[in-house]
């Protein structure tokens, strides 16, 4: 019998983090795909890929730039790109048969095919030969993600004109890669294209690169990027792009009303995400969406119709996989009567960089805006004994905190590890942390996070001692 108890369409992290909870609460539980792998645009075209390709790629810029100062010495040294796209392919695979497995484990029933509503209680499968399967539902989670936004007149033709999809299955690394937008996806591909030596060229909107971030990060990562290479500009708006068959052609304009062309074998679209709603039939079950393509939930995750959930890219927020994974877990225990909660200002983000840059709680620009009272601490990494070790200068650690209760408001890291540290930040801010309790915590000798305990003694009336 088709008859679950709830059925959750989309296996990226939101469903599948969703599937299982969903299971361990004693649901009967089927998870839709229409791939055939599961795991979404994280663990294929996303996340996992471009980490493996970011690690392949600084492990080769190591061994050209800074191997031979650690007293190691190589000849002939070179990339094999195709063994770096299969090592690449090699590790999504293993990760998303762990996702099947997992899926196995927790007794979810997985259905191969397009989901699609039919009506209240009902969901279509439609599967690759065209035939469908119905399976009725008491309840529903949409969490079918997102793709590649465009600009307006400037379409992918995924050969020289490509998303960050095609951009991890190159067959050759570029001479010269234009990237067109200077935000976290962007960067990660343009950085990983400039360490194997291609020439890279971002062009930004905006004023400046991660615009998200607090400002001090962008302007650190902006140095970052240009030691590795690449030229960057912002304030420009992109006017066209044309295949011209071995190249592309693309021109735009600046702020100051100076004008640029480049002539590149690839041009690199990525200007976002937009979400993914197409197939699932949402009229059917009077669920309608936004000006921004989203499905719009209550407090709660629930759409217009309360049988039914949506979670992820598909609806507000940070387009973050470990955002949707919190929103499966809070949807599943929801629909089983408990009261979770999530606290979206505590969601860190993170660019994967090297350095890393990694961010929770408020932005400086934030709390000015907020009128909020605030004092500001840092601590260079260039005073850390373990940073200068391991020959990881570039970055800070800036800590924002209430500048009369002393209360963490934000932390913003740009260097080694960042992507881990942060966790730290969040354990404080969720737990309400001062400064003054972090600079009172223990750091082992000599670690990163030592950084992050001198940044909240420097919020601390200026208390770093190693500075």
């Amino acid at each position: 019998m088709n008859s679950f108890q709830v059925v959750v369409i989309g296996s990226g992290p939101g469903g599948y983090v969703a599937a299982i909870r969903c299971a361990q609460l004693g649901f009967k539980t089927a998870l839709i795909e229409k791939y055939n792998t599961l795991g979404g645009t994280c663990l294929n075209v996303g996340c996992i890929p471009s980490k493996a390709l970011l690690d392949s790629s600084e492990h080769y810029y190591n061994a050209a730039h800074s191997f031979a100062e650690h007293g190691i010495e190589l000849s002939n040294l070179k990339v094999n790109f195709a063994q770096m796209i299969a090592r690449k392919t090699e590790v999504v695979s293993q990760t998303c048969a762990g996702v099947s497995g997992l899926m196995k484990k927790n007794g979810v029933e997985v259905f191969r095919g397009l989901g699609s509503f039919n009506g209240k209680g009902r969901i279509n499968v439609t599967e690759e030969d065209g035939s469908k399967i119905e399976l009725s539902y008491k309840k529903a989670i949409v969490a079918t993600g997102s793709k590649p936004s465009g600009l307006p007149g400037i379409e992918p033709d995924k050969k020289r004109i490509i998303t960050s999809t095609e951009a991890l299955n190159l067959k050759e690394i570029p001479s010269h890669l234009l990237v067109i937008g200077g935000g976290v996806i962007g960067l990660e591909m343009g950085s990983v294209y400039a360490r194997l030596g291609s020439k890279v060229s971002i062009v930004e909107f905006a004023d400046r690169l991660i615009p998200g971030f607090d400002s001090a990060m962008s302007k650190d990562l902006t140095r970052v990027m240009k030691k590795l290479g690449a030229e960057v500009f912002t304030e420009t708006r992109v006017t066209s792009v044309k295949n011209m068959g071995k190249q592309v052609v693309v021109t735009a304009e600046n702020n100051k009303g100076e004008s640029f062309e480049w002539k590149v074998p690839y041009c690199l679209v990525s200007v976002g995400r937009k979400p993914f709603t197409e197939g699932l039939n949402l009229d059917s079950v009077g669920i309608s969406i936004d000006e921004r393509g989203r499905i719009p939930v209550n407090e709660h995750l629930q759409t217009a119709d309360p049988t039914i959930y949506a979670i992820g890219d598909v609806v507000r927020g940070a387009m973050l996989a470990h955002k949707a994974e919190e929103e499966g877990m809070l949807a599943a225990e929801i629909i089983a009567g408990q009261q979770p909660h999530i606290n979206y200002l505590l969601i860190p983000n993170v660019v994967y960089t090297w350095p890393e840059v990694a961010s929770v709680g408020h932005t400086e620009e934030e709390l000015k805006a907020l009128g909020r009272a605030y004092k500001v601490g840092s601590f260079p990494f260039r005073a850390s004994g373990r940073a200068r070790a391991s020959m990881d200068l570039d970055g800070q650690v800036k800590v924002l905190a209430d500048k009369e209760n002393d209360e963490i408001l934000g932390v913003h890291i740009i260097g080694p590890r960042a992507a881990d540290m942060i966790a730290e930040a969040v354990v404080a801010m969720e737990y309400r942390a001062t400064a003054e309790d972090i600079a009172r915590m223990s750091h082992a000798h000599p670690t990163y996070t030592e950084s992050f305990r001198e940044a909240c003694l420097a919020a601390t009336e200026n208390r770093a001692i190693h500075i």
